[in-house]
């Protein structure tokens, strides 16, 4: 897939991204509605842009985040990181797939931090699910927004870096 503009209320664009991307259709609609929910628990009093974040684990586990605002701007924490920090912390490892929901149209897709942040635990073929106000979506590879990505493999094992002095 690209960046064409599906709808989620056509079936035959859900069965078609379900299929691209190995999920199930109620794996679908579970990321859709539960990152569109997750919006409502945002807190974003400054630039009132509310996102929300669902990730499913491989275990078939759910993971909710929403973007939470500060009034120093950049410490600011995107959807997409509360979502992975929360699974992170509960143990969670792999990943099946990543939704992003928004109140705009057409859908935003991840910044590149939370590409960056993202990269770090999933592997370049997961799915990344973008949903703007009316359940249109995009879907893309990670590979395909963050290219010739930086990931934990390309730094040395810890056993192989020089003693500290």
């Amino acid at each position: 897939m690209s960046t064409t503009l599906l709808q989620s209320n056509d079936e035959s664009h859900v069965s078609q991204a379900c299929e691209a991307y190995s999920l199930s259709t109620s794996q679908f609609h579970a990321l859709h509605s539960r990152s569109s929910a997750a919006k409502a628990t945002a807190y974003c009093p400054y630039s009132q842009f509310r996102v929300g974040a669902t990730i499913i684990t491989e275990d078939g586990q759910y993971i909710d985040g929403a973007n939470v605002e500060n009034a120093a701007y950049p410490v600011g924490t995107c959807a997409e990181r509360v979502a992975f920090g929360k699974a992170v912390t509960e143990g969670h490892k792999k990943f099946k797939a990543v939704a992003v929901a928004t109140d705009i149209s057409p859908p935003a897709s991840p910044c590149g931090m939370c590409r960056q942040f993202i990269r770090e635990f999933c592997e370049l073929q997961t799915p990344i699910f973008m949903f703007d106000k009316d359940g249109a979506f995009v879907v893309m590879r990670l590979e395909q927004l963050l290219p010739l990505s930086f990931g934990p493999e390309a730094l040395p094992p810890r056993d192989e870096l020089p003693a500290k002095a």
